[in-house]
């Protein structure tokens, strides 16, 4: 499993980086057989987005530490270094670009774009 991670750097440039997620085999949910897990992460809050199939926002950085897991439509998210990543239906995006020139979102797709974003701060 993996994920799109945005970060800033300390010129405050955002960047992506590709993050490869550790799972390890163990018992999650006893009497139930092993399955492979990650390790958890706590969370502050988690909430319901919808983007309408026309939305197109300036460069922002985004305001806390917070996991998108996109459920249908697409998004192109462009770092503040030019790269972009295509996110759409299973993807997730890991956003810590507090700080700097942030990034630009768009929606790609002719339906609305639906998230799950999991806020760690």
């Amino acid at each position: 499993m993996k994920y799109y991670k945005l970060y800033a750097d300390s010129a405050g440039e955002s960047h992506w980086d590709d993050i490869d997620v550790d799972l390890e085999e163990r018992s999650f949910a006893p009497p139930a057989q092993a399955i492979e897990v990650s390790e958890p992460e706590r969370v502050k809050q988690t909430m319901f987005l919808r983007l309408r199939s026309s939305w197109n926002e300036p460069i922002h950085p985004t305001p806390v530490a917070q996991r998108l897991i996109c459920h249908a439509g697409t998004i192109r998210v462009t770092a503040s270094d030019g790269n972009y990543r295509d996110i759409g239906p299973g993807d997730v995006w890991h956003m810590e670009d507090k700080v700097g020139k942030g990034h630009h979102t768009r929606v790609t797709s002719d339906q609305d774009f639906e998230a799950v974003i999991i806020q760690f701060e």
